[in-house]
C-alpha cells in the first residue's frame, strides 16, 4: 500500500503484513495509512483521523485507540497522541464481514441498455456506487448483485464495476457482466478511449467560451476528504478536463465537461481550482453564495435553488465506448434529472427578470 503526502488507499485485509496473526483478528478491518505533511502542526491523532477518514466518528476512532488499533510510526498510541510532521499514521476500523458488504438488495435500477456482456445504468443522485466505510447498504453494487448473478470482480472486489461517479452526481455508468467485458472496458478507461460528457452548473461567469484545465490531482495535504490540484505536478496524478459554455446566467454558468482522465472528484476540483466551484457542492464550498449581490431577495432566491437542487450540480450525461465483443462503438445519452432542470430554469428566469 502506497503511503505519501497526498494519497491513501483503504484496504480490506487480515493485516498479516502488519505482523498481526489472522486468528487475532476474527473480523475484517478497513485500514488506512497516512504520512503527515511537512507542514503538519501538532494535532491529536483522533482529530487528525476524523479529518482524513470519511464517516469516521470520534467514538469509533477513540475506540480504535483503546483497542490498540492506532499506530504512529509502528507504535500503538492513545487518542491524545499529537501527530507531527512526517509521522506515519495507521488505523484499523472494524468492518462488517465481507459477505455483509455484498448483501443483495432489491434496489430498482434504471437500466438504459443491456446485453450478454454489459449493461448501462443511469444512477440517481444520492446513491453510493459501492460499499465502503459508513455505506454498507443501499449502494449500486448491492442492487447489481441482487439483479445479476456471477458478475465478475474487479481488482478491488467490486462486482461488475469498471468506473464510478460520486454519490451526489447523477448519470451514466457501464457495468461489466463477464470477465472479457471487464478486461476490455477497463483497458478502454485506462487508455482514455472512452467518451464522457458531464453537465455542470458552476458559480461565476466563465470568461472563455471553452477551454482546457490541466493540473495533477491528489489528496489534499491538510483535508483528506478533499482532493486538490497541484499544477507543478509535485503530487497526485495527471488530470485533463475540457469544458464548453452552454448558457450564461450572470452569477452562474452552465457548462459541458469532457474528461480525458478520470481522477477522484476531477471536475469538482478542477473547476474550483479555476475559481468556478460547482453550484451547491458542499465539500468544496459551493453551498455558499460565491457570486452575486447582498440583497435579501437574492439570498432567498439562492437558498430556494439549493432546496430545489440539494446536491452538487453535476450530471454524467453521455457515455461512449467500444463494445468488448462486437467492437461497435456505443453511445448513450441521458436527460438531465428533474432537480437540475428545475434549478437551471430558476436561474434562467432570474436572468430574464433582471435584464
Amino acid at each position: 500500500m502506497k503511503e505519501d503526502d497526498t494519497n491513501y488507499t483503504p484496504e480490506l485485509d487480515y493485516f498479516d503484513d502488519w505482523g498481526l496473526e489472522e486468528e487475532t483478528l476474527p473480523t475484517l478491518y478497513e485500514h488506512y495509512a497516512f504520512t503527515a505533511g511537512k507542514g503538519q502542526e501538532p494535532l491529536r491523532v483522533d482529530k487528525f483521523l476524523m479529518n482524513f477518514v470519511e464517516n469516521a466518528t470520534r467514538n469509533k476512532v477513540q475506540q480504535a485507540a483503546k483497542e490498540g488499533n492506532i499506530f504512529v510510526n509502528g507504535v500503538p498510541v492513545k487518542s491524545n497522541y499529537r501527530v507531527k510532521a512526517n509521522d506515519v499514521v495507521k488505523v484499523l476500523l472494524p468492518h462488517p464481514p465481507h459477505n455483509d458488504l455484498l448483501v443483495p438488495e432489491n434496489i430498482p435500477l434504471n437500466i438504459v441498455y443491456e446485453d450478454d456482456s454489459l449493461l448501462v445504468v443511469n444512477k440517481p443522485a444520492g446513491m453510493v456506487v459501492h460499499p465502503g466505510h459508513g455505506n454498507y447498504s443501499g449502494t449500486l453494487i448491492n442492487g447489481l448483485v441482487y439483479h445479476f448473478e456471477h458478475l465478475p470482480n474487479n481488482s478491488s472486489n467490486r462486482p461488475g464495476l469498471v468506473h464510478r461517479i460520486d454519490k451526489d452526481t447523477s448519470g451514466l455508468l457501464v457495468v461489466a457482466k463477464t470477465e472479457e467485458a471487464m478486461l476490455h472496458l477497463t483497458q478502454q478507461f485506462f487508455h482514455k478511449t472512452t467518451q464522457r460528457q458531464y453537465i455542470a452548473l458552476v458559480w461565476g461567469n466563465i470568461e472563455n467560451d471553452e477551454g482546457t484545465i490541466r493540473g495533477h490531482i491528489g489528496r489534499h495535504l491538510k483535508d483528506r476528504l478533499q482532493m486538490a490540484v497541484f499544477p507543478d505536478g509535485s503530487h497526485g496524478k495527471e488530470a485533463v478536463t475540457h469544458y464548453k459554455v452552454l448558457e450564461r446566467f450572470g452569477y452562474v454558468t452552465l457548462i459541458a465537461c469532457q474528461l480525458e482522465t478520470g481522477r477522484t472528484h476531477q471536475i469538482r476540483v478542477h473547476l474550483k481550482h479555476i475559481g468556478h466551484t460547482l453550484f451547491n457542492d458542499e465539500r468544496y464550498g459551493g453551498d455558499k453564495i460565491l457570486k452575486g449581490t447582498t440583497f435579501a431577495k437574492y439570498k432567498q432566491f439562492v437558498e430556494n435553488c439549493f432546496e430545489v437542487l440539494p446536491r452538487q450540480a453535476l450530471h454524467a450525461k453521455t457515455l461512449g465506448f467500444e463494445h468488448p465483443v462486437t467492437h461497435q462503438f456505443l453511445s448513450f445519452d441521458s436527460e438531465l434529472p428533474q432537480d437540475m432542470q428545475a434549478c437551471i430554469e430558476k436561474w434562467r428566469s432570474y436572468k430574464t427578470a433582471n435584464q
